[in-house]
């Protein structure tokens, strides 16, 4: 049996760092799993969806070889030589015929896997495509929007040193979202000085432990957010001061929330007015406070709107660039795949791009339609949208409108299973990978994870098949590449990085052909096949040119290109990790991207959302009398990483979570069937009957209905898939995200088959 070996999760954005020993009779078994104590951000955490991580690893679905569609809808193997030039004749007629924009890209990384999205701006500028989305869409772009007005720059709480914790339609001891979440809790839980304040529909394991859980009915957190924060301007709470110095325009804001009637608000929400009072004096009185929202209010009603209430109360509690409070943090690099000023609207519907990404419930309408400006093709890369995106049905119908579907990803997946090309790589432990979820304001951890393996023979890498891609395509600067290679042997990193950047300055257009440039240059000098990290050099190099004083802060010395070759040797030395930025509060004020490095108090567009909401009263269709929450975060429940279901030890179905008072009146009790049908889809479910629901509201699990292999080979579905359920349709007015969370829709009992 092997060592210990040190790596990370890739089940959610924290990516805790863990240790893995392999075994069996290949020794690619993992056989035990444990918390790494030397990673700088987990030390030594771990939840228990990660002892599992051997059904990834080993999963059923793998592909190992390139996968061509037959006209008959069947696969063939075909060589890598192939694979490539065919893909790059299609994609560069695609280009030539049609323009690049149509051709649509969507993925970028997954959970813990971004070092393929660097590489993949380098394809796409060879194309001249400029559309593309990733699963932030369908989440956090509301958020991201409404933190450029106001800030300007990210911010992240400090759950850490803050007093009162406040989770906004979250849940982190199931979906985590800060390092070593469940410790994190517990902490404050018992600690008699500190306060937790929980706003979910769901009595969920967080609120459990909460001092005040405001459970309120599905869908109506705009209501509720706007009495609180309406208590404190009516009731004068706020620090006048403070808003003054800080702040610009808040009496708009303050005018709207004047008027606001609170009672009336607390009423549609279901909660006690008294309740919220007490919630709005406890985070009154506190000397910091943090605070979180999450999915559950991000793919509900008014989800734009809430994340602005949202943000609202860290100025109306005085909670920002504080120990304990918000903070504006320092990423090593953006989420996403960059290729240049991304255009603001959709080419058919004229849907708003915000952080550069189509909002993923209007990509069907794009293709689906006899628009010139259609899109024609897709690169799908780390990512499901067949399976994991609004109207699973009509995804499908829009992949086979599509000229070419290209796929690159370890498993055969429901996309795959849709695509003309299927393309396989290494799993995330069989290539160096890395994670660019840096959000701590304070002390910044960054991990660039060596593989555990040697992947199979017959798959790539991503940056190499983006790099044969480019070549093909005719885009690489051959005679640049070959001179830079040269410089590197001769004269060493210093010429070399001045040769390059002077190159780029000169020639701004290759700019984003970087990643694959020095894939090909320095790439091959890295030590122990280390290649695929070689953009990870400019990127150190570009951060310290930004933030010296945070890296001297963390122990980094020296000003400068030293700065930088500081950094880039410690992430490669660092196998459990490091620290790369150290900052204290009063800098988030210097770092806010405002005018006047003021805070912007009003949103116009969302003030006129604000103050309409008096005219809705909150009010559910009668012929679908339930709220479906789709995508339940549970113990057992996991993304679609785990294509295995023997994974989950308990709710192995993935029961639809329905409330005593419902199942009562529906004659239905624990292991039942039931059909619950919705305007989009029916489906049969089996029942759990639990108190943590409330009546009028169900909930199916994440994670589910993935067409697994079974052991003859065929395929079988265990639970559903809950986005068979969900509609286009649904989805914010502003940021188009969907509404996953507020599913109108009906029950009834069935006999089982």
């Amino acid at each position: 049996m092997s060592d210990w070996q040190p790596t990370a999760c890739i089940l959610c954005s924290i990516n805790c760092g863990i240790e893995v020993r392999l075994g069996g009779e290949d020794e690619r078994r993992f056989v035990k799993i444990r918390g790494d104590k030397a990673h700088p951000s987990s030390k030594g955490y771990l939840c228990q969806k990660a002892s599992k991580l051997d059904h990834y690893q080993n999963g059923k679905d793998r592909i190992t070889r390139p996968m061509r569609r037959r006209d008959d809808g069947s696969f063939e193997e075909i060589d890598w030589e192939t694979a490539i030039a065919e893909i790059a004749a299609k994609l560069g007629h695609i280009r030539d015929e049609h323009g690049g924009e149509k051709i649509f890209y969507y993925g970028g990384g997954g959970q813990a896997n971004h070092l393929p999205g660097t590489y993949a701006a380098s394809t796409l500028t060879a194309l001249g495509s400029v559309y593309r989305s990733n699963a932030l869409a369908q989440e956090k772009t509301g958020e991201f929007w409404v933190q450029g007005k106001m800030f300007g720059a990210p911010v992240h709480p400090c759950f850490d040193d803050c007093e009162v914790a406040f989770f906004l339609g979250k849940n982190p001891w199931q979906s985590h979202g800060f390092p070593r979440s469940r410790f994190v809790l517990n902490e404050i839980a018992k600690d008699p000085a500190r306060k937790m304040i929980v706003v979910d529909p769901v009595r969920t394991e967080t609120a459990d432990k909460a001092d005040i859980h405001l459970q309120l009915k599905p869908g109506t957190d705009a209501w509720l957010m706007s009495a609180l924060a309406a208590l404190f301007v009516q009731e004068g709470w706020f620090d006048a001061a403070w808003m003054e110095e800080h702040t610009r325009d808040f009496e708009q804001l303050r005018s709207v929330l004047g008027s606001v009637p609170v009672a009336r608000y607390c009423e549609i929400a279901g909660v006690d007015e008294a309740i919220v009072r007490e919630a709005g004096e406890t985070l009154r009185d506190a000397g910091s406070v943090s605070f979180m929202e999450d999915l559950g209010i991000q793919m509900n009603r008014h989800s734009t709107l809430v994340s602005y209430l949202n943000r609202l109360m860290w100025l109306l509690t005085s909670s920002f660039g504080k120990s304990g409070g918000m903070n504006v943090f320092n990423p090593i690099s953006g989420l996403g795949v960059h290729t240049g000023k991304p255009p603001k609207f959709s080419p058919v519907n004229n849907a708003k791009i915000i952080y550069g990404l189509v909002p993923c419930n209007v990509i069907p309408e794009e293709i689906l339609t006899d628009h010139a400006d259609r899109y024609r093709a897709m690169i799908i890369e780390s990512a499901n949208p067949a399976h994991s995106l609004a109207d699973t049905p009509k995804w499908r119908e829009a992949l086979a409108a599509l000229d070419l579907v290209v796929t690159i990803d370890v498993a055969m997946t429901e996309t795959a299973r849709h695509s003309d090309y299927v393309l396989p790589t290494p799993t995330q432990y069989e290539k160096w990978e890395c994670s660019f979820f840096n959000l701590e304001p304070e002390e910044n951890t960054f991990q660039l994870r060596r593989p555990l393996l040697s992947p199979p023979q017959g798959v790539l890498g991503e940056p190499e098949i983006h790099t044969r891609l480019v070549e093909a395509l005719g885009a690489m600067p051959h005679d640049l590449v070959e001179s830079l290679r040269q410089t590197l042997e001769k004269d060493g990193r210093e010429a070399f990085a001045y040769q390059l950047l002077t190159t780029v300055r000169k020639q701004p257009e290759i700019m984003n052909l970087v990643p694959v440039i020095l894939y090909r240059t320095l790439g091959p000098t890295l030590p122990d096949d280390a290649a695929a990290a070689a953009p990870l050099w400019a990127l150190a190099h570009f951060f310290a040119q930004r933030h010296p004083t945070s890296m001297n802060r963390a122990g980094y010395e020296g000003e400068g290109p030293i700065l930088g070759e500081q950094l880039f040797e410690a992430i490669m030395a660092g196998a459990s990790g490091v620290v790369f930025s150290v900052d204290d509060p009063e800098s988030s004020w210097q770092r806010l991207g405002t005018e006047e490095k003021k805070i912007n108090a009003a949103i116009p567009v969302l003030l006129e959302e604000l103050a309409g909401l008096s005219k809705e009263t909150g009010d559910r269709d009668p012929a679908y009398p339930l709220i479906l929450s789709a995508g339940e975060r549970r113990d057992f429940t996991a993304n679609t990483l785990y294509r295995d279901p023997q994974w989950r030890r308990r709710d192995f179905d993935g029961a639809l979570r329905i409330s005593p008072q419902d199942a009562g009146r529906l004659g239905l009790s624990n292991g039942g069937h039931a059909r619950i049908t919705t305007h989009r889809a029916s489906a049969e479910v089996v029942v759990e009957v639990s108190d943590r629901m409330q009546a009028g509201h169900v909930s199916l699990p994440n994670g589910q209905g993935l067409d697994n292999t079974s052991e003859d080979g065929g395929l079988e579905r265990v639970g559903v898939a809950p986005n068979e359920l969900t509609s286009l349709d649904q989805r914010d007015w502003l940021a188009g995200t969907p509404w996953h969370k507020w599913v109108p829709a009906k029950l009834e009992t069935v006999q089982p088959d």
